[in-house]
């Protein structure tokens, strides 16, 4: 383990000696991974003659200096290579090399904690060189650093994942930095959006459209005068979502294909970040919310409360209020239509495949160690009843943008 403080300096080299020695003497490294293409490596030789023994040292060759792609890869092998070494510093001098070969490092290493410094002069020769003698190491601010790259890349990566929360404390850093008055606006109503998704995550549809409601038009309105595509994107694509937030809430405290469609969406998330007990206990009662929103949608009743029950039907009320479990649930679901002349409903269906298809499926959720059991649910069990909802038209509401 090396020393604290370990300081690693990364040099891009040309053919001209005197700019790594200013580097080498200003930045007093510990190591140095130097960066060079076949014809500039002869200009590391004499360097390491004198200074190899006092520092670790290790040269990385790049083929063709032109290729901005085969830099940036360079860029990021010496980048590794610096913390292999548990550099607690990292500094980059990017005063020789091509200027495909300076571009390519520099986006390698930028956003990633490193300090660049360039080697510069204001005497200069007929070929536009700083003559020896007269070079000034120049210290160079990161611009991701300065514009809040690093964040936003950040935040987009939490967004995309469905991580909301963290997406949350990456604007909080952005909005932590010097902005312009329109930028402190764009990043405050962004974080309100954040926070409605989050809310709405949670299944707080109505503090998701409060937040909605305040914070969406006029971030979408920035980012239209910005000019910001994939901000208009992602922001008209909430649009509808906020359209489709606002139908499930006109429905009211009662179950409906609208809300089904959401506790589907909700479970997606949570596949697609990897949380499949989460999902299929989502599932689960999404199969239950289906006859419930069946019954409803055709006779206006909610199935677990007696006092929406019609005279006509108090024979089966008394059992409305004391449903235990899924079988209960779809076997009050089943004789309610079938006592009122209905035939193939989705609930009759539903009740139809318990005991042959769906307790399979539902198996698999008891066994969790989320239910009755120890076992982790697999991709397969929650792919399994999600595919079993789809047979019958039951279907996800449109996923959430993603930047």
């Amino acid at each position: 383990m090396e020393e604290p403080g370990f300081r690693v300096l990364i040099l891009t080299v040309g053919q001209t000696r005197e700019p790594l020695e200013t580097a080498l003497a200003e930045h007093t490294p510990n190591g140095v991974v130097f960066i060079a293409s076949q014809s500039s490596q002869v200009t590391v030789a004499p360097l390491l003659q004198e200074y190899g023994s006092s520092l670790k040292h290790y040269t990385l060759l790049i083929e063709d200096p032109e290729s901005l792609i085969e830099s940036y890869q360079i860029g990021q092998r010496a980048l590794a290579k610096a913390l292999e070494w548990e550099a607690r510093v990292v500094l980059a001098d990017l005063t020789g090399g091509t200027k495909p070969m300076v571009a390519g490092v520099m986006l390698a290493l930028s956003g990633q904690g490193v300090t660049f410094s360039y080697v510069g002069g204001e005497r200069r020769d007929r070929l536009g060189r700083v003559e020896s003698g007269y070079e000034r190491v120049r210290l160079l601010e990161d611009p991701s650093v300065r514009y809040g790259l690093r964040e936003w890349e950040g935040f987009r990566r939490a967004w995309n994942a469905g991580n909301f929360p963290a997406g949350l404390d990456f604007l909080q850093g952005l909005l932590a930095r010097p902005l312009t008055h329109s930028e402190q606006r764009f990043y405050t109503h962004l974080t309100g959006i954040t926070e409605g998704l989050v809310e709405w995550d949670r299944f707080q549809h109505r503090e998701a459209q409060k937040k909605l409601a305040r914070h969406l038009e006029p971030a979408l309105a920035i980012a239209e005068a910005w000019g910001h595509g994939a901000k208009v994107r992602v922001l008209r694509a909430l649009e509808k979502a906020y359209e489709r937030l606002e139908q499930l809430l006109g429905e009211g405290n009662r179950p409906s294909f609208a809300l089904l469609a959401d506790l589907m969406a909700n479970a997606q998330r949570r596949a697609e970040a990897g949380r499949y007990d989460d999902a299929l206990a989502r599932l689960y009662r999404a199969v239950e919310l289906a006859a419930e929103a069946d019954i409803h949608q055709r006779h206006g009743l909610v199935l677990r409360r007696p006092d929406t029950y019609p005279k006509s039907l108090a024979a089966l009320q008394s059992r409305a209020s004391s449903l235990r479990g899924l079988k209960e649930t779809l076997a009050l679901a089943f004789e309610l239509d079938t006592q009122t002349g209905h035939t193939g409903t989705l609930s009759q269906r539903l009740y139809g495949d318990y005991s042959q298809r769906l307790q399979n499926f539902l198996e698999r959720r008891h066994h969790s160690i989320l239910a009755h059991g120890t076992k982790a649910v697999s991709p397969a069990d929650y792919t399994a009843l999600w595919n079993y909802l789809a047979e019958y038209g039951l279907e996800a509401a449109p996923a959430w943008p993603k930047w």
